[in-house]
């Protein structure tokens, strides 16, 4: 997790000048996961510890027939070199000065995975990194530190992915040199990553039309798996005294969010920080469930693209909010990507060692 520290004594000129040099350079994130692929461009500054210039998002689905064949597909790594090529461009248009370009659980699994990064970095010149999943985990819990609070000393943070899902359990505002961007300390306690993504989900189960039986054995599947976790963690002994705050990050997440607030068109300002009941969460789900595959393309929220992945993300979400019946949970718009920056900007304070675009 990002660290920062104070000024050493002696040397406020010298951080003025390396505070005042960051502040004119332009970052960049990548995040390529197993569904989308996903750029960030900001500025320091603003009240998350940086502004945003421009984010773009395309869904890929890198992951496609991964689950089955071990390999990715001509067709999904064509897909994502065009996405990857915008994103090249846009960093270049935008004068980006230091870039840091992710992977994750599609990469990692494949066993052309190496030679789909060489081909990436040959193809658009972007050098392509697969993180492992504590990497993964790791960021995303510092890119969600805004939302956190720091009055409840543990974070349960989901992330629903296209190819796996990764729970991690962060303690918050304990002293210690690891701050996240609210200024309270991060410590990431405990993880895990699940091998159940809403692509590979999708492909087993099928995702135009779900029956009430196999969602209730996805769920099945997913509560077994977290409940290995849960019981070396004991994290429900943090509900009984309200010790225990939920944060969900992913796409599942927040189109549950623009769902139920009835949203023509997404619009991550009204998404981004809302306190989702688990009340809500079962109720938009089954309504989601109970949809044709039409009226899933049709809603504003879902549209085409994830319209045969949606109910594999929703019965993840419930077999998780099961185990952890914290009664709410807080969404996030936001995760890797912003834990890249932070990082990413505190390397840069700190000396000339980080990646540069």
């Amino acid at each position: 997790m990002p660290r920062t520290s104070g000024r050493p004594a002696g040397g406020s000129a010298r951080a003025d000048r390396a505070v005042a040099q960051v502040s004119n350079q332009t970052f960049g994130a990548i995040d390529l996961g197993s569904n989308n692929c996903r750029l960030l461009i900001a500025k320091p500054g603003g009240r998350n510890g940086f502004r945003v210039v421009e984010a773009y998002s395309r869904i890929v689905r890198l992951g496609e027939g991964l689950y089955a064949s071990g390999v990715l597909s001509e067709a999904a790594m064509a897909r994502s070199i065009d996405a990857l090529s915008v994103c090249a461009e846009k960093l270049r248009r935008r004068g980006v000065t230091r870039v840091r370009a992710v992977a994750t659980e599609a990469c990692r699994q494949a066993k052309n995975g190496p030679a789909f990064t060489r081909r990436v970095e040959a193809e658009t010149g972007i050098s392509l990194e697969v993180i492992s999943n504590r990497e993964e985990v790791s960021l995303a819990a510092d890119g969600c530190a805004p939302l956190l609070n720091p009055k409840i000393p543990n974070a349960l943070i989901f992330d629903i992915g296209g190819g796996s899902t990764e729970i991690s359990w962060v303690k918050v505002g304990r002293p210690a040199e690891n701050r996240g961007s609210n200024g309270f300390s991060l410590e990431l306690a405990d993880w895990c990553s699940l091998p159940f993504g809403v692509v590979n989900i999708s492909e087993r189960y099928g995702g135009h039309h779900v029956s009430e039986a196999d969602y209730d054995a996805i769920k099945a599947e997913v509560r077994e798996a977290a409940l290995a976790f849960e019981q070396r963690s004991d994290l429900q002994a943090f509900l009984k005294d309200t010790r225990l705050q939920l944060v969900g990050t992913s796409g599942t997440v927040t189109t549950l969010t623009g769902v139920h607030l009835a949203l023509p068109r997404y619009r991550r300002a009204l998404v981004d920080g809302y306190k989702l009941s688990f009340e809500t969460v079962r109720r938009i789900s089954a309504k989601i469930a109970a949809m044709s595959y039409e009226e899933r393309q049709a809603e504003g929220c879902i549209g085409a693209e994830r319209a045969d992945l949606v109910i594999a993300g929703c019965a993840v979400l419930e077999a998780l909010c099961d185990i952890w019946p914290a009664g709410s949970l807080r969404v996030a718009d936001r995760g890797l990507r912003e834990g890249i920056l932070l990082l990413l900007m505190n390397q840069a304070r700190s000396g000339p060692n980080a990646a540069r675009a």
